[in-house]
């Protein structure tokens, strides 16, 4: 087996659009090893650099972030690894950081491709024929030695030798992804995760974090494993990655997850996207990239969730995400269907989808009807400040006052038993003088919606031209005699549009979220919302608002909503 060895400066042009399919964050482990005496098999695969620990010993011996075996070995010693995914390798990384005469002084590895099990333990492989990818090679003191092989079939097991015995701080092994994608072209499923064959292909800056740590399954443990940038000085500054995708796909829904970073979260976010058929990626400021979602405000530390504005006919292999100005990103999601563009097409996206285009609204009669035939499918997204902002205020607590929106006033309040957030949305009516409106608090029992097949038809909206409406659900019941709901449901859909050109919802506008027990919703004057609409048990809801109360239009317009529109929960 052939290899090249490669400096430590190449290592961004050798490996940079490579997987670390060893990697813990992968689910990489360690199976079996000859002897760990000194220093434990595990710290091979640890993600952080091995930290130097000179004059700390133990039971055994000096104390080493790495792995190490006894002396005298007449034979050599192993070590088994399972790689986080199945996979094609191209090169390895082996490291003896602070080893100085007791680092191993040559290695060779091993493949295996061992058929899945459903058990959850791993095969005995000790005796299995392996397939030698890195003939023994030779290896220094305290150094970082980089190898590159041709590209190998699929394999999910390492074996990693070393003569006779010693030390070796870190191993990691480079490759490519043997993507995992469903069998149905209808199903939907994350597109840019690494399983899936995702690649974070150049970022334009990684200076605290990698750009390839986006695409990883989970949410990390700390902001090391996320994507960061260095603080930038320059006003109008942004960051961008580029992702492609593991197939090309018809895309839905974005998922931005800044869990970790909670002072230093981008101040907010946009995505554009392409479809290169030949797998060349296009300038990051080129004219091939079509927005598929405007400029959004971030949040500190938690999951967004935003519907894409594409068309169900638009096809794109790439992604990129641009923040603003800089900061970090745990994890971004995108939700799609696979599907290929025709023939020798350059870039399939059309302009149509967005929602400041041609638009459809609701006439004087207060009906909608326009030619659309097939039925049009809104996904029920979960509810936070950030994607709501446009339509209103989402009230709610916060148990980590740091992931609150920037802004939030927060004090100690009730000699210290409770934390108050401050007004989080303030009161608005716009009625004249002599409309008679007064302000009060109602409430709103609400039954179940029926759900058939996972969606819900959405069939009338409403809309208050001269004030803002709160509903904050009031949870339970459990004192004897009480009227209060004894069980009641814990979640609520959240439906909204903005108005549109001739003073009808804009449908293209429509967005739907699904709403916890724990938060209340603000709607901004004039925006047009589903009623109330409760999942699974029956709420009970105080409504905060100004009405005159004798039914007339200045306290509610309605219009029935005849386009086939379905609200799709997510199971």
């Amino acid at each position: 087996m052939s290899y090249q060895r490669i400096p430590l400066d190449a290592f961004a042009v050798t490996f940079g659009q490579t997987t670390e399919l060893s990697s813990v964050t992968l689910g990489g482990k360690i199976v079996n090893v000859s002897d760990e005496f000194f220093a434990a098999a595990f710290h091979l695969l640890l993600v952080e650099p091995a930290p130097s620990l000179k004059g700390q010993f133990g039971p055994n011996g000096a104390l080493y972030s790495a792995w190490e075996s006894r002396r005298h070995n007449p034979t050599f010693d192993w070590c088994i690894i399972r790689l986080g995914t199945t996979g094609t390798i191209v090169g390895f990384d082996i490291d003896t950081s602070h080893f100085n005469g007791n680092e191993a002084p040559e290695v060779s590895v091993d493949a295996l491709l061992a058929p899945d099990s459903d058990s959850d333990s791993d095969p005995d492989l000790t005796t299995a024929t392996w397939t030698e990818i890195l003939p023994k090679v030779p290896l220094g003191p305290s150094s970082q030695h980089l190898f590159k092989i041709p590209d190998t079939t699929h394999f999910n097991y390492v074996k990693l030798n070393m003569y006779p015995d010693g030390g070796i701080a870190r191993f990691r092994v480079y490759g490519h992804v043997a993507p995992v994608q469903p069998a149905d072209d209808a199903v939907p499923f994350d597109l840019a995760h690494v399983f899936a064959g995702g690649r974070v292909v150049y970022t334009s800056d990684q200076h605290f974090g990698v750009g390839s740590n986006l695409i990883l399954p989970g949410r990390g443990k700390d902001m090391g494993d996320g994507w960061e940038t260095k603080r930038s000085r320059q006003k109008g500054h942004k960051d961008w990655a580029i992702i492609q995708l593991g197939a090309a796909g018809r895309l839905e829904v974005a998922e931005i997850d800044t869990a970790h970073f909670k002072g230093n979260f981008p101040e907010s976010c946009e995505l554009h996207g392409c479809y290169m058929a030949g797998g060349d990626v296009p300038q990051s400021d080129s004219k091939q990239w079509v927005p598929i979602l405007s400029r959004v405000k971030l949040g500190p530390h938690r999951r967004h969730c935003f519907q894409l504005e594409t068309n169900p006919e638009d096809v794109f292999s790439h992604v990129k995400v641009t923040i603003y100005p800089d900061g970090g990103i745990k994890r971004v999601k995108i939700i799609g269907t696979r599907g290929m563009a025709g023939p020798g097409a350059a870039a399939v996206v059309s302009r149509e989808g967005l929602v400041d285009t041609e638009h459809v609204s609701a006439g004087d009669a207060g009906r909608i009807d326009h030619g659309v035939t097939k039925a049009k499918v809104i996904p029920v997204l979960p509810l936070t400040p950030e994607a709501f902002a446009p339509y209103g205020q989402v009230i709610q607590a916060y148990g980590d006052h740091a992931a609150a929106p920037p802004g939030t006033k927060i004090t100690p309040a009730n000699g210290g038993t409770a934390s108050k957030f401050h007004k989080l949305a303030l009161l608005h009516s716009s009625y004249p003088e002599d409309a008679g409106a007064t302000s009060g608090l109602s409430v709103y029992r609400c039954q179940p919606v029926a759900v058939a097949n996972g969606r819900v038809r959405l069939s009338v909206l409403e809309r208050h031209p001269y004030t803002n409406q709160a509903f904050v659900p009031m949870g339970g019941g459990g004192v004897e005699g009480d009227e209060a709901i004894r069980e009641p449901g814990r979640r609520y859909l959240v439906v909204v549009a903005l108005n549109g050109r001739d003073d009808g919802p804009d449908l293209k506008s429509v967005r739907a979220f699904v709403a916890s027990g724990g938060q209340g919703v603000v709607y901004e004057t004039g925006v047009w919302h589903q009623p109330m609409t409760v999942l699974d048990k029956e709420m009970d809801f105080t409504c905060v608002e100004t009405q005159i109360g004798n039914g007339e239009r200045a306290d509610c317009e309605v219009v029935e909503v005849e386009v086939e529109i379905e609200l799709e929960i997510a199971k």
